[in-house]
Formats: structure tokens, C-alpha cells, sequence
């Protein structure tokens, strides 16, 4: 059973986008070293919650606490240097940089630290060793997705957000990228997953908590949520 305090604390945060609600007051508390995932339909507002917490979006109301610190009023890079990581829905890699490059951007360390970092993200990412050279718009979907997780990776973060890393890509795929992402955790990084391939999702986290119209609706353990199926209409209905 874990006892070290929490990595993220999100406490009745809200977010609008003007007159529209987008959260209402929602909390989680995510622990160190652990995949978390957020469910829901479109339009539930995990995209809300993962920009708010990097700071894309500003929160209406409520709090955020990450590591130890109060984020909520600083800019992205700040929250950003204190060890958090987005990739966002659409992967946007750097298509006229090569996927060395891609990679080489992110990483702000002396030369020691780079190389040990980029070690790191072709153990986890192997099929991207033989693809350095090649400028990011020539890789494939799958490529692109994990060169935008490793590119991530590159500034060492203690919390990684991750926006739909499923989307468009094969079911083969999505088994290996979801696998490498459950290893992530194991290695020290947690893992904020907004993702609406449920059995993937929910295969891979230890907790998982449900939105639905900026709400959450269900949070608990990830097996727990996956044997309710009151919950399969408001992950699947319409927001």
C-alpha cells in the first residue's frame, strides 16, 4: 500500500472556455510512479483537465499541487521545469526536424544527461533506432505517436500527461505503445492518460476516474471501474 504523499492534487478546479463550463470542481490525487486513466466520451472534458494542469488552460476556480508546490497561477515552462510533460492529441512532432533532432530539442542537460535520456527513450522505443535520420513527417502514425512520447521523455519528467496516444493508430500498435507506457511507471515516471480505448486504458492504470460533462462521475481502482457496467453508457453516450 502506498504512503508517500501524492505527486498531483487536483482539488475542485474548474475550467471555461467563456460562458461554457468545460470542469466543475473536479479532484483527483494521483500517486508517484502510477498510471492513472481518464475515461469518457468527447466533449467529458479530459482534455480540459490534462491542459489545465500544464497550464494551456487557466483554472476558474480551484487548485493544483504538484510535488510539494502550488502550480496553479505559474506558466507552462515553469510547471514544465518542475518535472511535468504533455503530448498532446495529434502527436505534432517537428516534421521538418529528423527524429534525432525531434528528440535533441527537448533535452536541456549537459551532454552526459542528454545521452543517458536518449538511451532511455530507444530502450523503451526500439523501431525508432533505425529511423533517426528521417525527417518526423516520413514516419508512420505509430512512429510519429511514440517520437512524441520520447521527444516527452527527453526532459526527464516526474509526471507525463498524455492526450489520446491511441488515436488512429492499428490495434497491434496500440498493444505495444500501451505496453511501454505501463513500463514507464514501473521506471519511476507517472502516467495522466486521457484516452477513450477504455480496455487499453483500464488494462494499463491503476486508477481510473470517469468524466462525463466536466464531472466526475466514478473514480477508483482501474479493475474496480472495468467490472461496473452501469459506467459502459457514460463511457461510451454522448457528453
Amino acid at each position: 500500500m502506498r504512503t508517500s504523499p501524492p505527486l498531483l492534487r487536483v482539488q475542485h478546479l474548474s475550467v471555461r472556455y467563456g460562458a461554457t463550463l468545460a470542469l466543475d470542481r473536479v479532484t483527483l490525487v494521483q500517486q508517484p510512479q502510477s498510471v492513472v486513466a481518464l475515461l469518457g466520451p468527447n466533449g467529458a472534458g479530459k482534455s480540459s483537465l490534462l491542459k489545465a494542469i500544464m497550464g494551456l488552460v487557466p483554472a476558474a476556480a480551484g487548485s493544483i499541487q504538484f510535488a510539494y508546490r502550488h502550480v496553479t497561477d505559474d506558466p507552462p515552462e515553469a510547471r514544465a521545469r518542475h518535472g511535468i510533460a504533455y503530448v498532446p492529441e495529434g502527436r505534432r512532432v517537428f516534421p521538418g526536424l529528423t527524429a534525432r533532432e525531434n528528440l535533441e530539442v527537448a533535452a536541456f542537460a549537459g551532454a552526459t544527461e542528454r545521452s543517458r535520456r536518449f538511451d532511455r527513450v530507444l530502450a523503451l522505443f526500439p523501431q525508432l533506432a533505425p529511423h533517426l535520420g528521417r525527417r518526423a513527417w516520413q514516419l508512420s502514425g505509430g512512429q510519429q505517436q511514440m517520437l512524441a512520447i520520447g521527444r516527452a521523455l527527453m526532459t526527464a519528467p516526474k509526471l507525463l500527461l498524455l492526450d489520446e496516444p491511441s488515436l488512429g493508430l492499428a490495434p497491434v500498435l496500440v498493444e505495444q505503445l500501451f505496453a511501454r507506457i505501463a513500463s514507464l511507471a514501473l521506471e519511476g515516471t507517472g502516467v495522466l492518460l486521457a484516452e477513450q480505448n477504455n480496455a487499453a486504458a483500464l488494462a494499463v492504470a491503476e486508477r481510473a476516474i470517469v468524466l462525463r460533462a466536466g464531472h466526475v462521475i466514478a473514480d477508483d481502482g482501474a479493475a474496480a471501474v472495468a467490472k461496473r457496467p452501469e459506467l459502459t453508457e457514460s463511457l461510451l453516450g454522448p457528453a
